[in-house]
C-alpha cells in the first residue's frame, strides 16, 4: 500500500513527498549566532548517514557530507538531537519497505530536533522549540536539516530526550492498536508477541495505564528471567515462552485472567497462528509486523466459530490519512506525553551511539533476540 501522493515546497522548488530526503530535507552546518539568510550563497553542509543504493546497510550506508540550500520563508532549521534505528529503517535501506525514497537518501525515519532558526513566515514553530517528524521519509540519521514546517509537530521539551525520540512510531503504533480496534475497559485482556519489541513494550506500559491486562509473548532465550522480570516491571501482568501457548497451562492462566478481546501480531507465521486460538469470541487479531517474514495462517475454525476478526495496521497509512486535521495526532501525542510525565511510559531500553558509529549501530539493530533499540546522539 503506497501514501497518498503530496507535495511540497521548498525554497522555488516544489516537489513530492516520495522524494523523502533526496528533495524534503537537505542538511545544514549551523554556526551559531549567524543567520543562513544573510548567507545564502554559501554552502552549508552536516554529517549524515546517506545510501545511493539498496542493499544491505553495512554496505551501502556512508556518513557523508551534505549541503543545504538556505531556509525558505516557510522552513525552520534543525539540530537533530537523537534518532533510533527501527526495523522500517532497516527495509527502506534494503529496499524492502512499502515506500522506498528516491536515491541518494538519508536514513531515519523518526527523532527528535530542536529548531534553531525559522523563516520568516513559520507561525506555528519558535527557536528552542522540540519537534519530531509528522510521517516517515525525513531522513533524521543526520546532524541538521531544513524542514518545511508543515512536516514537523512540536514537543514539549520537559520530557526525557530518549522519550522524545523514540514517541513518533512504537508508542503512535501501540496507542492507535490499543484505541481503534477493540472497546477494552479495565479488567480486560489483550495477547501479544514481539512482547519485548518497541511497540511491545509501549502496548505493556499503555494498557497497564489504562487498567488492561497484557498476556506479553516472547521467544525463549537464555536470558528469558531476566526478560520476564523487566517486562513484568513495565506493567505487563503475564509473560510467556511461545511454545507456552500451546500447552494446557494457558487453560490455568485463563482462570485468573479472562480470554483477550484483541490480539498484537508483530511476528507472523505459526506465533500468529497461536494467538488466535486464545482469542474470545468476536475478538480480533490486528497485525503491524512480520518479524518471523512467515505468512499468517487463519484456522478455519477460528472463522467460522469464533468469528474473529482479522486486521492490519501501519501508523505511516494512519498518518497520512489523518494529516489534514492535525488534531487526532496532536490529542495522541498529549496524551503520550502525559503519560511519560506521570512515570507511566517511559522509553524502551537504548543503546545510544554516535553517528561515527553507525556500523556498529546497524550490526546491532540486526541482530536477533534484540531487546535494545539502537539511537543516534548527535
Amino acid at each position: 500500500m503506497w501514501l497518498p501522493f503530496h507535495t511540497v515546497c521548498l525554497g522555488s522548488r516544489t516537489v513530492s513527498r516520495r522524494s523523502v530526503a533526496a528533495a524534503l530535507l537537505k542538511c545544514s552546518k549551523h554556526r551559531e549566532n549567524v543567520s543562513l539568510f544573510s548567507h545564502s550563497a554559501a554552502a552549508q553542509t552536516c554529517k549524515a548517514l546517506q545510501f545511493r543504493n539498496h542493499g544491505d546497510p553495512s554496505k551501502v550506508v556512508q556518513l557523508e557530507d551534505v549541503d543545504l540550500p538556505p531556509i525558505g520563508e516557510k522552513d525552520v532549521l534543525v539540530k537533530i538531537l537523537a534518532a533510533p534505528i527501527n526495523p522500517a529503517d532497516i527495509n527502506m535501506i534494503q529496499g524492502t519497505y512499502a515506500i522506498l525514497p528516491d536515491l541518494p537518501a538519508v536514513g531515519g525515519n523518526e527523532g527528535v530536533a530542536q529548531v534553531v532558526e525559522v523563516g520568516r513566515n513559520v507561525t506555528s514553530l519558535k527557536t528552542g522549540d522540540w519537534v519530531i517528524p509528522k510521517d516517515a521519509g525525513l531522513g533524521t540519521w543526520r546532524t541538521e536539516a531544513v524542514l518545511a514546517e508543515g512536516d514537523v509537530i512540536s514537543l514539549p521539551n520537559d520530557i526525557p530526550l530518549l522519550s522524545a525520540a523514540t514517541l513518533g512510531v512504537n508508542p503512535c503504533t501501540a496507542f492507535r492498536m490499543l484505541s481503534d480496534f477493540e472497546e477494552l475497559k479495565p479488567g480486560d485482556s489483550v495477547i501479544q508477541n514481539a512482547a519485548n519489541s518497541g511497540v511491545g513494550q509501549a502496548v505493556i506500559q499503555i494498557a497497564a495505564a489504562r487498567g488492561i491486562n497484557t498476556i506479553n509473548v516472547v521467544r525463549d532465550r537464555p536470558e528469558f528471567t531476566q526478560l520476564s522480570d523487566r517486562l513484568k516491571a513495565i506493567g505487563g501482568t503475564h509473560v510467556i515462552k511461545e511454545e507456552a501457548m500451546r500447552r494446557p497451562e494457558m487453560r490455568e492462566l485463563f482462570k485468573t485472567c479472562p480470554k483477550p478481546k484483541l490480539a498484537l501480531n508483530g511476528v507472523g507465521g505459526q506465533s500468529a497462528t497461536e494467538l488466535l486460538r486464545h482469542l474470545q469470541f468476536g475478538g480480533s487479531m490486528v497485525t503491524y509486523g512480520g518479524m518471523a517474514k512467515k505468512p499468517v495462517t487463519v484456522p478455519v475454525s477460528a472463522l467460522i466459530f469464533k468469528d474473529v476478526k482479522i486486521r492490519g495496521f501501519w501508523v505511516t497509512q494512519w498518518k497520512g490519512d489523518h494529516s489534514s486535521d492535525g488534531r487526532a495526532f496532536r490529542a495522541m501525542l498529549d496524551e503520550l506525553c502525559q503519560l511519560i510525565r506521570q512515570g507511566k511510559l517511559t522509553a524502551p531500553a537504548c543503546t545510544e551511539v554516535s553517528l561515527q558509529d553507525f556500523n556498529k549501530a546497524l550490526d546491532a539493530a540486526m541482530q536477533p533476540f534484540t531487546s535494545a533499540k539502537q539511537v543516534f546522539i548527535m
